[in-house]
């Protein structure tokens, strides 16, 4: 299968409109795919916080091929599920054929500083259950009354549906709850630089999710968000990553109530320019990042997502498309037809 690449775009670092440029040189420069995060707070104080819903339909209006997509989206707290579903099929309406929705149990950092509440991960994990249930119900078109243990709904109906299936991912970041992903979701989302092991454990979960589920696992997309640099002097990239980023380094940030950018940062902190090296790659050699690409590839990745956190976002996103990408899919293009499928992007039917 060949890789999709796409670009993990930053709204926790750039205003609106900057961000929105970055898009459409991302489409320009031969990327496929974007991932856009959903936060209501930054990792930190000098960061940004745009809602991503508004971003999201500018992007469709300004792009034309690239498929574009929630790294992720919490539907179970700040939002409620209904309006997840509501939005998700407006852009399946506005960009057809080119949105998917990643949904997850999220963080304090947006959903407690939001709403004041925060439950275990036990019943975040059950209200996302339900939560996928409820949209998946009212994408149908029908009228839903929806009467769940988190959830309520009366004759809801949604009248703007979309064009084609919107395909809904379920994020993971350790193999134990893979097989929740592979349960729930038309496809994974996690982030990379973790030893290859765990990957392992990650794909045999989500796997066994699918297959208790009904569903094909080989068929199922495996989205992974990538740290990359390209100067041959990583010092400021690396020091850009932890201005803005440290904090989601930070296993806390994902179970405790640390829920302010200033809690954030503070706790980015101790998260050295060594350790961010060591979970990406930096390279200005073309090579590399081929090499880079393909051993996630080769772990049963479907879909890369590079995440460049400056300082040149424009320039990062030209000297991919002019030295790595035509040279990714020349070697895809140089495989036998046994080694190959198109690579054609998960549709799910709908219920």
């Amino acid at each position: 299968m060949a890789l999709r690449i796409g670009w993990k775009a930053g709204p926790e670092q750039y205003p609106p409109q900057e961000l929105l440029e970055y898009a459409v040189a991302a489409e320009a420069a031969g990327f496929e795919s974007i991932d856009a995060s959903d936060h209501f707070h930054p990792w930190s104080e000098e960061g940004q916080a745009s809602f991503i819903w508004s971003w999201l339909g500018a992007a469709a209006a300004r792009t034309s091929v690239i498929e574009l997509g929630t790294g992720l989206t919490c539907p179970i707290l700040r939002y409620h599920p209904a309006i997840i579903a509501q939005a998700a099929a407006t852009m399946g309406a506005l960009a057809p054929g080119r949105f998917y929705l990643s949904v997850g149990t999220g963080e304090a950092l947006n959903e407690y500083a939001a709403t004041g509440e925060w439950p275990d991960y036990t019943e975040r994990r059950n209200r996302l259950a339900e939560a996928i249930e409820l949209i998946r119900a009212l994408w149908t078109g029908q009228p839903i009354s929806w009467d769940g243990d988190y959830y309520q709904t009366r004759q809801a109906r949604l009248y703007t549906l979309p064009v084609q299936p919107v395909p809904l991912y379920v994020s993971a970041l350790v193999p134990e709850s893979a097989t929740f992903a592979g349960e729930q979701g038309d496809g994974l989302l996690t982030v990379g630089g973790e030893q290859p092991e765990h990957y392992q454990r990650m794909m045999a979960n989500f796997e066994r999710g699918a297959r208790q589920a009904g569903k094909d696992p080989a068929a199922m997309p495996r989205l992974v968000e990538l740290t990359v640099g390209y100067a041959d002097d990583a010092r400021a990239e690396l020091a850009e990553y932890r201005k803005y980023w440290a904090g989601a380094s930070v296993p806390a940030m994902y179970s405790q109530r640390l829920y302010t950018p200033a809690l954030s940062q503070k706790n980015g902190a101790v998260v050295g320019a060594d350790v961010v090296k060591g979970k990406g790659l930096f390279s200005a050699q073309p090579d590399e990042h081929l090499a880079f690409l393909r051993r996630y590839g080769e772990m049963g990745f479907t879909h890369l997502y590079l995440h460049y956190a400056g300082p040149d976002q424009k320039g990062f996103l030209k000297w991919y498309g002019r030295e790595v990408l035509p040279r990714l899919r020349a070697q895809h293009d140089d495989q036998p037809d046994s080694q190959r499928d198109g690579a054609t992007r998960h549709t799910p039917a709908l219920p």
